[in-house]
């Protein structure tokens, strides 16, 4: 049994009856379009591995007065400066990965933390609607803590 696809029965039904009502021959059927060999894999381009005996150049930050963003949020040696029991939250927003915190350090710098993040002596261990709660570490005889911070009822 052969397979016809519905535009090759039109145009043989049409040459057929061009042909009884004396139109003159026939044109023959479309050939079949054989599917094109599929092109070659595109070459696999790899970077290039950096030369072994060539050191790479250390990339410096220049802060021109800003802070530098690599650095952990503290303002001097053993942790001293930022406490988090000294921030206000001033709100929280949704963000791609979540709720972040809106925190106001007493010196008028705002901050946006998200869960894990570091500020002072303290890591964020969640986010509510509400609230930011801070794993506090320990300092000197003191023990670790948590710390909740809570928005301000209207």
């Amino acid at each position: 049994m052969s397979h016809t696809t519905p535009g090759l029965i039109v145009v043989v039904g049409v040459a057929a009856m061009m042909v009884a009502c004396g139109g003159g021959t026939p044109t023959p059927p479309p050939t079949a379009v054989t599917p094109a060999a599929p092109a070659a894999a595109a070459p696999v381009v790899r970077p290039k591995e950096p030369d072994a005996g060539k050191a790479l150049l250390p990339i410096a930050y220049e802060p021109k007065g800003r802070r530098d963003p690599f650095t952990p949020i503290f303002l001097g040696k053993d942790n001293v400066g930022l406490s988090v029991s000294s921030v206000k939250l001033t709100g929280v927003v949704g963000g791609r990965g979540g709720l972040m915190a809106l925190v106001e350090a007493p010196d008028g710098i705002g901050y946006i933390l998200k869960p894990g993040d570091a500020l002072g002596d303290g890591r964020v261990s969640g986010i509510t609607p509400t609230s930011v709660t801070f794993a506090v570490t320990a300092r000197g005889s003191q023990s670790a803590s948590s710390l909740t911070l809570r928005l301000p009822e209207n």
